[in-house]
């Protein structure tokens, strides 16, 4: 497509396409001969993202990294199917791969620049999650002890039971306690998902 058609196509200026060019964020081929910029479908859609965010208020400087880092995953995600699609044409059931052998690959691969889901890190962030979860449900047992031995006690014993607004105090300590650690241990494995490891972009 020429500048013309793809400034109608996505509503946005002839000298704005040549911007975001000599920014780095499209990369239109040339034609031979002439010379003339030639711009390809995945380059209009390319810009109207940039128009989207751009509407949004996103600054260039952050559109540019957004757009890399979809490059730059969708380059590792063409690699590992490739490398799939080889496995798969060779002769043999899979009890008889030579894993060491495609191991050495693998990591002959990512040398090269080309990164794989790492394994590793995606198993510490589980069990980040399972030690949180069990850490809290502990607490949470034994909040619910104390508050199931008090009212036994009031239960069985009502009259040497405490006056009203003392026990609204005692049991409604714990109650906030089970309540609070419970809001804890949500926002902890939001964390652990999106944020300390954030495996999806380290990996």
């Amino acid at each position: 497509m020429k500048i013309n058609e793809v400034e109608a196509a996505v509503g946005v200026t002839k000298k704005n396409i040549r911007f975001y060019e000599e920014e780095g964020l499209i990369s239109p081929s040339r034609e031979p001969g002439n010379g003339y910029r030639s711009y390809s479908q995945a380059d209009v859609e390319r810009l109207r993202r940039i128009k989207l965010l751009r509407k949004l208020d996103v600054p260039l400087a952050e559109i540019r990294e957004m757009l890399e880092r979809l490059r730059s995953r969708r380059a590792d995600l063409e690699e590992a199917i490739g490398f799939c699609t080889l496995l798969q044409q060779e002769n043999g059931p899979l009890e008889q791969l030579d894993v060491e052998q495609t191991l050495a690959r693998l990591t002959a691969r990512e040398e090269q620049g080309v990164t794989f889901v790492n394994i590793e890190r995606t198993d510490q962030k589980t069990r980040r999650i399972r030690g949180a979860c069990i850490g809290a449900a502990l607490f949470v047992a034994m909040m619910a002890f104390v508050m199931a031995t008090m009212g036994w006690a009031v239960y069985t014993d009502p009259q040497d039971a405490p006056p009203l607004p003392l026990l609204v105090v005692m049991f409604g300590i714990p109650a906030g306690c089970i309540v609070g650690t419970l809001k804890v241990l949500l926002d902890r494995i939001e964390e652990i998902g999106k944020g300390e490891e954030d495996a999806y972009r380290n990996y």
